[in-house]
């Protein structure tokens, strides 16, 4: 698996302030959209393009466009929801499916109680979006999920990774047999006994868009 751990004082510029405790949930929600946008960047790198004819102003020349199928965006709700803006941004013509997860506290496994994918795959760039890299479990069962489903090939979008959770992703991602990487803000230095990510910047779910009980 291809890790990319961007290294761009915008970046850290913006995560620092998501890590901030007293950043409110509206520029925790504006900082996170700006963020994806440039890890977009860096994400959509082997998107696959195809050369057409252009007729500029002067001449007649050779340019790329997205080749099809169209990319496949997938945010893993809720907090994924957070990055689609900022994603599509950047790939307005993709199509978005959504897989619903939640971590069990107790186990610390992702338990899925929602998906919306397409049945066929083949071919196409999928995007997973999950702002929390910390057990991998939720990331390793949405990899699972698309490949399982014929993704050609597999990029995942991730605000803040925990080594431990590197570790697993990439165990899980030899097992599918399609190209995997990762492109994620920062990496921490660990997880902590509840298996959060330390420093961290919380729950990135609460933090989008407030706790309901």
């Amino acid at each position: 698996m291809q890790v990319h751990i961007a290294d761009h004082p915008l970046i850290a510029h913006k995560l620092t302030v998501l890590r901030d405790e007293r950043t409110d949930s509206p520029t925790f929600r504006r900082l996170a959209d700006e963020l994806v946008t440039l890890l977009a960047y860096e994400a959509t790198r082997d998107v696959v393009v195809e050369s057409v004819p252009v007729r500029t102003p002067v001449t007649d020349t050779t340019g790329v466009r997205l080749a099809g199928p169209r990319p496949l965006v997938v945010p893993i709700l809720r907090a994924g929801l957070g990055m689609l803006e900022g994603m599509q941004r950047l790939l307005p013509t993709a199509e978005v499916g959504f897989l619903g997860m939640v971590r069990n506290e107790e186990t610390l496994e992702a338990d899925t109680y929602a998906e919306r994918l397409p049945e066929d795959l083949s071919g196409r760039h999928c995007f997973a979006l999950d702002p929390m890299l910390a057990t991998g479990g939720s990331l390793a069962a949405a990899m699972h999920y698309l490949a399982g489903r014929g993704a050609e090939r597999i990029t995942a979008v991730c605000l803040l990774a925990a080594p431990e959770g590197i570790e697993h992703v990439t165990g899980e991602a030899e097992k599918l047999g399609v190209p995997v990487s990762l492109v994620v803000a920062g990496c921490d230095e660990r997880l902590n006994e509840n298996g959060y990510i330390v420093p961290g910047l919380g729950d990135a779910g609460d933090r989008l868009y407030g706790t309901a009980d």
